[in-house]
């Protein structure tokens, strides 16, 4: 370990508001962190040779406590949103992945039972098919959140996890890349998700998400499935509102039975789907109350534990609909 006397932030001040008086943190010396690094990682079985591949001689990184700190803008309407997320060529490009991978894809699906489409859909939105899966060191950028004041335990579990990974054999150092905040490989997953989620489908002793399209697919499928996918099932279909609906309902906190937003009014602009009037059913709002209305289903609250944002589910589950529909 070195001293990293050119980082910028020795001393931090993270601000934490109570009973409305600001409070503010000491940055720990990145030496002294990396010290209790050692000894939390080793206590956790952590082999001595992975620890020092892994850690010595890292430094803080400047662009992770940046990118950490600057907050969404939140700029785009839901339309916009949609219109960027799903651009023409993009639809295309999944329907060709889809093709391409028909056969992996469906010898996936039948295991784990997750719809196809679902799969290359939140692959096609993580990585666009593995093309853009982050430059990051893994280890170091989340040491460095680690070390940070803002969210430190959080990332502190999942630099633990990120270790684990390592020793078991999964992933070499060197090939160890993600985004700024550690997320993993074609599928996005956070060190902690792969220990919970990843699969090594070819079973060649490694849960490869990086490089294996086997591993990618069955771990993303495998994720779905744990959180209750239920294969051929409907995700949801828009609504009209009745005049002077209260909007305050919507939410996925506290679904009601189908028949109950029915009985208030609540009309499909199309077919309705193929659901039991009991459904637990949610009413989603992305664009806010004068923007369009979604009735949903189990399914989309699934892909809300992949990613907790009805822009992001929205277009997720609408891009599976066109990678079905041709």
């Amino acid at each position: 370990m070195r001293l990293a006397t050119s980082f910028a932030w020795v001393l931090l001040a993270a601000i934490s508001i109570g009973n409305g008086v600001a409070q503010a943190q000491t940055q720990p010396d990145w030496d002294q962190f990396l010290v209790g690094v050692f000894d939390e990682a080793r206590a956790n079985g952590i082999r001595e040779t992975t620890l020092h591949a892994a850690l010595d001689g890292i430094t803080p990184i400047d662009r992770v406590i940046e990118l950490d700190r600057r907050q969404p803008e939140g700029t785009l309407t839901f339309d916009e949103y949609m219109s960027k997320r799903l651009p023409p060529e993009l639809i295309a490009e999944a329907r060709s992945q889809y093709d391409q991978n028909l056969p992996l894809l469906l010898s996936v699906s039948e295991v784990y039972g997750v719809d196809p489409t679902a799969i290359v859909a939140l692959w096609g939105h993580e990585t666009r098919f593995g093309q853009y899966t982050g430059g990051f060191d893994v280890i170091p950028a989340l040491a460095t959140l680690a070390w940070d004041t803002r969210r430190s335990d959080y990332f502190r579990g999942e630099l633990m996890y990120a270790l684990k990974i390592l020793d078991e054999g999964h992933i070499t150092h060197d090939k160890m890349q993600g985004s700024w905040a550690g997320a993993m490989g074609q599928s996005q997953f956070m060190p902690s998700s792969f220990d919970g989620y990843a699969e090594d489908w070819d079973r060649d002793g490694r849960r490869d998400i990086w490089t294996t399209k086997g591993d990618v697919f069955a771990s993303a499928a495998n994720y779905l499935s744990r959180h209750g996918w239920q294969t051929g099932e409907p995700w949801g279909a828009e609504v009209r509102l009745p005049a002077g609906f209260d909007t305050s309902r919507a939410g996925h906190d506290n679904p009601a039975p189908l028949s109950q937003w029915m009985a208030q009014g609540v009309t499909f602009k199309g077919p309705p789907p193929t659901v039991g009037a009991d459904e637990p059913t949610t009413l989603a709002l992305p664009g806010g109350p004068n923007g369009p209305a979604y009735l949903v289903f189990s399914n989309y609250r699934v892909i809300l534990r992949w990613n907790r944002s009805d822009y992001f589910g929205m277009s997720v589950v609408r891009l599976a609909d066109l990678i079905r529909a041709r």
